[in-house]
């Protein structure tokens, strides 16, 4: 049997009756037909372009934090939205270009059939696709060579565009960069030919420099810190004469560097001063023993689960919460996980008092994987 006997004859045997089966373009080659196939591969054309688009932007946009009244700030502005707006445009033209092929060109069935258990039979099968190679040829997609070569220029760069970032991901490597701050195993935190790296308080403006003292912080307290990197002088150690003019206000600072510290994710440390009956009772972490100043522990903010701010502390428990799934760490017991998801400490960071300032710093960086880390962490 040909393929047309095999189409009449699985409709019968599958009790399916054909009610309506109009072809929307009775009349072949008319200006309406020719209209109706541009406007698809247009919505087409716009998915590949727009795909190309995102890429290109993905690739080559300039993405690193500008400051305001800066050249490159208003770019900056414009890497996420045009991200969205290049990679929405060619969902969309994908979208709408099979939506309005299917309402134009394919034909308007209306079939009735009736519902059968069990396995289809051989025969059933090869009917089966007899039905759907017909379909293919009643669609017309055959002859229609500008669609089919939009509609695959639209889908293969929308389907770039949507692995650019997974793949751009595994392309670049994490490691590359390990032995500075933009590395997987190091933070903000880490100091640079003997930089000085002390603890700065968050007062809600950016661009204030305000560090922090023992004093500062009632027995109990807690608070979050961020890394400022004290200027070096000819010598190489701390230049206390422009630190103190930069907390004065009376020397330049670099604003950059300052919002950049508070935006950078790993950077948050909650410092916490225990009260003196507790500071008794703390258990250290082998190899941490000297990390904290007399009652004061600095740890990460980020949680070890996944990465969450613990941005609560109950001062009677002693114990660190992360709000978003409940894991508890004991500040008692070197921020063990006590409840909840949490699998590992929170990272310890070794703190001292700068012997001229006053002022609370970081001797060196975290010596572990800050928050959930990555899967080729020992810990």
């Amino acid at each position: 049997m040909d393929r047309d006997q095999l189409l009449k004859l699985g409709g019968k045997l599958d009790d399916v009756e054909l009610v309506e089966y109009t072809d929307p373009w009775p009349v072949k080659g008319t200006k309406a037909e020719k209209r109706a196939e541009r406007a698809v591969a247009a919505w087409f054309t716009l998915a590949g372009l727009s795909g190309l688009a995102f890429i290109g932007v993905f690739l080559w946009w300039p993405w690193h934090y500008a400051p305001a009244n800066t050249d490159g700030h208003i770019l900056y502005l414009l890497y996420t939205p045009l991200l969205g707006l290049t990679l929405g445009l060619s969902i969309l033209g994908v979208g709408v270009g099979v939506v309005m092929y299917a309402k134009k060109f394919l034909p308007h069935e209306v079939a009735v059939q009736q519902r059968h258990e069990g396995r289809s039979t051989e025969l059933d099968r090869q009917t089966f696709v007899a039905h759907l190679a017909d379909a293919g040829d009643r669609s017309t997609i055959a002859r229609r060579s500008i669609i089919k070569r939009s509609a695959l220029f639209g889908a293969g760069a929308f389907g770039l565009a949507t692995a650019a970032l997974p793949l751009g991901s595994l392309i670049h490597n994490p490691h590359k960069d390990s032995t500075n701050e933009n590395g997987l195993w190091h933070t903000g935190w880490l100091a640079h030919d003997g930089e000085r790296v002390f603890l700065r308080r968050d007062t809600g403006d950016a661009h204030a420099l305000e560090l922090v003292k023992p004093e500062d912080l009632d027995a109990g307290a807690m608070e979050t810190v961020f890394p400022f990197h004290a200027p070096k002088s000819a010598s190489g150690g701390v230049d206390y004469a422009k630190l103190e003019g930069m907390l004065a206000g009376t020397e330049r600072v670099d604003e950059h560097e300052l919002v950049e510290a508070l935006r950078r994710s790993d950077n948050p440390v909650m410092l916490i001063r225990l009260r003196p009956e507790d500071g008794k009772r703390v258990v250290k972490h082998q190899g941490q023993e000297d990390y904290n100043f007399g009652d004061f522990y600095a740890y990460t903010k980020i949680c070890s689960h996944l990465g969450c701010p613990t941005s609560l502390y109950e001062q009677r428990t002693n114990r660190i919460l992360c709000p978003c799934h409940q894991s508890q760490f004991d500040a008692l017991q070197y921020a063990k996980p006590i409840f909840g998801p949490a699998t590992r400490k929170l990272a310890q960071l070794p703190i001292e008092v700068d012997e001229v300032t006053g002022y609370l710093y970081a001797r060196h960086d975290f010596n572990e994987a800050v928050g959930p880390a990555f899967w080729e962490r020992k810990s």
